[in-house]
C-alpha cells in the first residue's frame, strides 16, 4: 500500500489514474498490431494465371548442322610434270569437262608420233599378208603373228593417249572452283592441291537427331534453315536421307536434309541452325514461367476453387518458342498459375491480377466478414 503526505492527495490520485490509461494504451496498441501480422500474413498473393485448353501446334526438332556441297573435291594431278598453262581463276564457274590445267607432255608428244608410225606400218603388214595367205601363199600361223603385232602397236598408241590424257586436267563435274593454288611452271606431283571444286547448285546440310525421335523422322519432310551470315534468310529444303547407323557415343542419327541453293549463299562447312517440323497435333500448353522445377521436381500451382493453390506434379513434353508441353498431371480446364510463382506456397490464397478471358472465371480472394 503506497502512502501519500496530507497535502498533496489530489496529485497523488491523478498520478495513478495516469499509470492505469498508459498501461491500457500499451494493451490495445500491442493488440492492433498483433491483428494487422495476421491480416497481413493472409492477405492474398496477387498472380497471373491462366486456364489450360487444348491447342493445336506444329511440333519441331531443332539442332545445328554443317553444310557440304552435293559433289565436292580437291583438283590434283595424276603425274609428275610441269604446270604449262592453268585455264582457270579463283572463283570462276566451270563445265563438266572444262579443261583446268594443261601440263607439259612434249615427251609423251614424241612418244606417240613413234608409236602411231609403227602402228600404220604393222597395219599395212597385216593388210599384205591377209592378201597372200587368201591366195595360200603363206601360212596362217604367221598371219596369226602379225595380227598379234598390229593389236600390240595399236596397244602402244592407246598408252601414249592415256598419258598424254592425264597432261589434261578436267573438271570431274560442273562447279564452282576454289582460290588457285599454282602458276604456269610450277612443278606438281601426285597428290598437290591445284584448287577445290564445288556443286554448290544444292547444298546438303547434316544434322543430329536423337535416337528417341527417329520414328519421327521420314525422307521428304520439310526443314528450315538460318544462317548467322544471313540471318534474315530463310532456307527452305528437305530429308534426303535418315543414316542407317545411331551413333553408340551420342546415341543420335544423322540426317541430311538437301537445300536448293541458286544464289550460292551457303557455302561448305557453315553451320546451319535447323529446324525439322514435325505433323500438327492437339497438346496442353503452359509458358514455361508458369512450371516450376525444384530438384527432382517438376510442379504447377494449380488454384482450388477457394481461391488458395496447391501444388501440382506434371511431366514436360516439348519445348518450343516459350511454351511447355503438359503431358501428365492437370486436365484441361484447370486453371494455373503463370506468373508470380516464386510468392507462393500451398495453401496460399492468390487474386488474379489479370483480365479474364471470354468464359473464364477470375480467382479472387474470398471477401472478409465484419
Amino acid at each position: 500500500m503506497t502512502y501519500f503526505p496530507r497535502s498533496q492527495p489530489l496529485k497523488a490520485l491523478l498520478t495513478v489514474l495516469a499509470l492505469g490509461a498508459g498501461i491500457a494504451g500499451c494493451s490495445r496498441d500491442q493488440a492492433a498490431a498483433s491483428n494487422r501480422g495476421k491480416d497481413a500474413s493472409n492477405a492474398p498473393v496477387v498472380v497471373t494465371t491462366t486456364v489450360l485448353s487444348p491447342k493445336t501446334f506444329a511440333d519441331s526438332i531443332v539442332a545445328i548442322g554443317t553444310a557440304h556441297a552435293r559433289d565436292s573435291i580437291t583438283v590434283t594431278a595424276k603425274v609428275s610434270e610441269i604446270v604449262q598453262a592453268v585455264h582457270f581463276d579463283s572463283g570462276d564457274e566451270v563445265a563438266k569437262g572444262q579443261v583446268l590445267v594443261t601440263l607439259s607432255g612434249q615427251q609423251q608428244q614424241a612418244a606417240l608420233v613413234q608409236a602411231e608410225a609403227a602402228s600404220n606400218e604393222a597395219q599395212q603388214m597385216y593388210k599384205r599378208q591377209e592378201e597372200l595367205a587368201r591366195q595360200q601363199l603363206i601360212a596362217s600361223s604367221q598371219l596369226d603373228t602379225q595380227r598379234a603385232t598390229r593389236d600390240q602397236t595399236q596397244a602402244q598408241v592407246n598408252q601414249v593417249r592415256a598419258q598424254l590424257a592425264d597432261r589434261l586436267i578436267r573438271a570431274p563435274f560442273g562447279g564452282v572452283m576454289g582460290i588457285r593454288q599454282i602458276s604456269p611452271g610450277t612443278l606438281i606431283t601426285p597428290g598437290t592441291a591445284i584448287a577445290t571444286l564445288d556443286d554448290l547448285s544444292h547444298m546438303y546440310v547434316d544434322f543430329p537427331v536423337p535416337e528417341g525421335m527417329l520414328a519421327q523422322l521420314a525422307n521428304g519432310q520439310h526443314v528450315a534453315g538460318r544462317t548467322a551470315a544471313y540471318p534474315d534468310k530463310r532456307l527452305v529444303g528437305t530429308v534426303a536421307t535418315v543414316d542407317a547407323r545411331v551413333d553408340p557415343n551420342t546415341r543420335s542419327v544423322t540426317v541430311r536434309a538437301d537445300f536448293p541453293n541458286p544464289d550460292h549463299k551457303l557455302r561448305p562447312g557453315m553451320l546451319v541452325n535447323v529446324e525439322l517440323q514435325q505433323a500438327q497435333r492437339t497438346a496442353l500448353l503452359l509458358p514455361e514461367i508458369a512450371v516450376v522445377q525444384v530438384g527432382d521436381r517438376t510442379f504447377v500451382y494449380r488454384v482450388k476453387p477457394d481461391g488458395s493453390v496447391e501444388q501440382i506434379d506434371v511431366q514436360v513434353g516439348t519445348r518450343t518458342d516459350g511454351q511447355a508441353e503438359i503431358l501428365k498431371g492437370v486436365s484441361a480446364g484447370d486453371r494455373i498459375v503463370v506468373d508470380g510463382t516464386g510468392k507462393l506456397r500451398p495453401g496460399q490464397k492468390i487474386a488474379d491480377a489479370g483480365k479474364p478471358s471470354a468464359g473464364q472465371d477470375t480467382a479472387a480472394a474470398p471477401v472478409a466478414k465484419d
